[in-house]
């Protein structure tokens, strides 16, 4: 299978290269977001693509753009890809980009937690809480949480980490009204997802999503929506509280990242042939097992 590290489209003005996403202008009012298969661990791109990941992530999120339609509207506007760019750069953008509304991103990402893990897990061990909210004793890593919890973030510049904030200080940014309905929505849909996901034998720990506005001020889902990069997928089969489930993500690289003695800042270290190979392998399970078609390559 081919790999795309970068895309390289002269037909229309590039906005700019995100993590793993490369944004181009498609007239005044709609962008082309391409998803390569650059991987991003701890906020940091490796310099090793994982051949076809753009792909899953591209079929993932638009198999959830549709499933979860009626919740809330997203930016997708129905145009093919293939149709907004020079013939000889089709191979780029075929299977693994969308042309989207533009839309005016909010600059708070909404995570959803449901159950007890990662970064939530360390500040539940340290604190009692995760994110300042109280919970209950004697909770076990990768515990189901008694209910999902909404936990907000401050969206970071390429490279930095995003920054857990307070409820509060998500209203003081946006607006108490929009900060409601992003966190009731988010909820809704993680909820739907979820039980969608417990049907195909796969757990959602946790997602996030991000949201813009349109011209009217109307709330679209945006980006990508509960994919393997976005949210942590475990295995029903083989799930058990008090340890850290095996992922169908990026996990296998995060373990890895693990082991070496880095400070989690680029340059990023050099991923082995097996640890590519396996986390192909993951995503490309992760799509079957959740729509029940392999990648249309």
């Amino acid at each position: 299978m081919n790999s795309l590290y970068q895309t390289s489209i002269h037909s229309l003005p590039l906005l700019g290269h995100g993590k793993v996403r490369d944004n181009y202008a498609v007239g005044e009012d709609k962008i082309l977001i391409v998803t390569t298969d650059r991987l991003s661990a701890f906020d940091v791109v490796m310099n090793e693509p994982i051949p076809g990941k753009g792909m899953v992530l591209n079929q993932m999120s638009d198999f959830w753009f549709e499933k979860l339609g009626h919740i809330v509207p997203n930016h997708l506007t129905g145009v093919a890809p293939e149709s907004v760019v020079a013939a000889e750069e089709v191979e780029q953008v075929k299977g693994r980009a969308v042309v989207a509304k533009r839309l005016k991103p909010i600059m708070v990402e909404a995570v959803v937690r449901g159950y007890i893990i990662g970064s939530g897990w360390k500040d539940y061990q340290e604190t009692g809480s995760i994110c300042g909210i109280a919970l209950p004793a004697g909770l076990q890593q990768a515990e189901k949480l008694p209910e999902p919890l909404f936990t907000p973030a401050a969206k970071a510049d390429l490279g930095e980490h995003d920054e857990n904030i307070s409820y509060a200080d998500m209203e003081s940014r946006i607006g108490a009204e929009l900060a409601a309905k992003m966190r009731d929505v988010s909820i809704q849909l993680y909820k739907t997802a979820a039980e969608y996901a417990a049907t195909r034998g796969i757990i959602i720990a946790d997602t996030k999503f991000e949201f813009g506005l349109d011209d009217n001020g109307v709330m679209h889902l945006m980006d990508e929506v509960l994919t393997a990069d976005s949210s942590r997928f475990w295995p029903a089969d083989s799930y058990q509280p008090g340890m850290s489930p095996p992922s169908f993500d990026k996990q296998f690289v995060r373990d890895y990242l693990e082991t070496l003695t880095w400070g989690k800042t680029a340059p990023a270290p050099s991923l082995p042939a097996d640890v590519i190979d396996k986390t192909q392998a993951k995503y490309f399970e992760a799509i079957e097992r959740l729509t029940g078609e392999k990648l249309k390559a």
